[in-house]
């Protein structure tokens, strides 16, 4: 079994040495060109499903993110209202427990 060690430690230098040398080649610019163009393409892509839905992307990013800050003051404004009716209506409940005779 011995045997084999060096013999698989060559293959695998070899498989390094290969492969470093052929993606610092243009082999390596044209893949790294092609996964660069995956980024462009989910661009396109999410342009595509903002319009389906009236958005313009790139367009005024300065409006969408006040329209975003706006709809989470409101948001937190709801949260706030939902809390304070849930703790009113636990107060009532507790006052009715303890307010009836058994």
């Amino acid at each position: 079994m011995g045997m084999w060690v060096p013999a698989v430690a060559m293959i695998g230098l070899a498989l390094v040495i290969g492969t470093t040398v052929v993606l610092t080649g243009p082999v390596g610019k044209a893949l790294a060109e092609w996964i660069r163009g995956w980024s462009k393409t989910d661009e396109q892509w999410m342009a595509m499903k903002a319009a389906k839905h009236g958005v313009v992307l790139g367009s005024d990013t300065t409006q969408l993110l006040a329209e975003v800050d706006e709809l989470k003051r409101r948001l937190a404004e709801a949260e706030e209202r939902l809390d304070f009716t849930e703790r009113l209506l636990a107060k009532d409940r507790d006052a009715q427990r303890i307010a009836r005779p058994h």
